[in-house]
C-alpha cells in the first residue's frame, strides 16, 4: 500500500496532518519560498506532540541547490540538531554548480544523519543527469527521492518516476509537486510507493484590522491576510483513496462504488 507524506509548514497543520491520518510528514517552513528549514520552537512542538514519523527538511534558503561554505556549515548543525532530537528522518539535498550531485558534502551529511533516513528532495529535479544522480543517491545510501520528474509537476513527470522506479533498487521515488485527490489514482495505478503532498487550502487571517498599502513581503502581490494550511478533509480522503486501491488491487479504481468516487473526488488538495 502506498505511503502518504502531507508536507506541513507549522505546528497546526502537522497535529492536524497526524490527526488526518497522514503516514508521514515533511516538515518547513516558509511555503512561499518553497519550504525552508523550520525553527527550533516548531521543531520541539512537532517532535513533543506529533507521534508519527516527520521529516524536517534543511534548506537554509530558497532558490538554488548549490550552497557556500558558511551555508553547508549551518546545514550540518542543523541536522545534527534534528538527529540529536530524536526525528527518525531527515530532509535534504545540494549540487555542485555543474547540476550534478554535489558527492563530498552529500557523503558528510549521510555521516552526521547516520541512523536517520535520508530523502533527497527536489533538488533531484534540478540536476543534469537524473539517472547518474539516482545512482550515486543509492551508492551514498539515500533512503527515497522526492521528485516531480524533473517536470513542474509530478503528473508531467510521470514516465520518469515510472522508469527510475522501474530500476527494481534503489532509494524509493516519492512523487510530490501537484500531487492531489484528483490525480492520486495515477500515481497508484502507475506503482508509485510513496506520494507527497501540501494538501492545503488558503483561509484568511485572523486579523480584524488590514492595513491596506503596507506589506511585509517583496512580492507585492501576495496577500498577507491568507495563509497556507493542511486540510485534514483532503488528508483523509486521499489515504482512504489510498486503501481502497491496497484493499481491492488488481481491481482499478473505476470499479468503485460511483458515489464515494463522486464524494473523494469532490474534494481537492495540492
Amino acid at each position: 500500500m502506498a505511503i502518504l507524506e502531507i508536507c506541513c509548514y507549522g505546528v497546526d497543520c502537522a497535529l492536524a496532518a497526524a490527526q488526518a491520518g497522514a503516514d508521514r510528514l515533511e516538515l518547513c517552513a516558509a511555503p512561499q519560498e518553497g519550504g525552508i528549514t523550520p525553527s527550533l520552537g516548531t521543531l520541539r512542538e512537532v517532535r513533543s506532540q506529533v507521534h508519527i514519523p516527520v521529516h524536517p527538511i534543511v534548506r537554509p534558503r530558497s532558490g538554488d541547490f548549490c550552497y557556500s561554505e558558511q551555508e553547508f556549515k549551518v546545514m550540518l548543525s542543523d541536522i545534527a540538531q534534528i538527529r540529536d532530537m530524536g526525528f527518525p528522518g531527515v530532509v535534504t539535498g545540494i549540487l555542485c554548480p555543474e547540476g550534478l550531485l554535489d558527492k563530498a558534502r552529500m557523503q558528510k551529511v549521510m555521516t552526521v544523519a547516520k541512523g536517520m533516513a535520508v530523502t533527497f528532495h527536489r533538488a533531484f529535479d534540478l540536476c543534469s543527469n537524473p539517472y547518474r544522480t539516482y545512482q550515486e543517491l543509492e551508492e551514498l545510501g539515500v533512503a527515497r527521492v522526492l521528485t516531480s520528474g524533473q517536470q513542474q509537476s509530478a503528473e508531467a513527470g510521470i514516465s520518469l518516476l515510472q522508469a527510475l522506479n522501474a530500476l527494481g533498487h534503489g532509494p524509493i521515488i516519492m512523487a510530490g509537486a501537484g500531487v492531489r485527490l484528483s490525480n492520486l489514482p495515477k500515481f497508484l495505478d502507475a506503482g508509485i510507493q510513496e506520494v507527497h503532498s501540501s494538501a492545503s487550502r488558503q483561509v484568511p487571517s485572523a486579523m480584524r484590522y488590514c492595513k491596506a498599502g503596507v506589506s511585509m513581503c517583496s512580492d507585492k502581490l501576495a496577500d498577507e491576510y491568507l495563509r497556507t494550511e493542511v486540510d485534514p478533509d483532503v488528508v483523509e480522503a486521499m489515504q482512504t483513496l489510498i486503501r481502497l486501491q491496497g484493499d481491492s488491487l488488481p481491481a482499478p479504481l473505476a470499479d468503485y462504488h460511483p458515489g464515494r468516487l463522486d464524494y473523494l473526488s469532490g474534494l481537492t488538495g495540492n
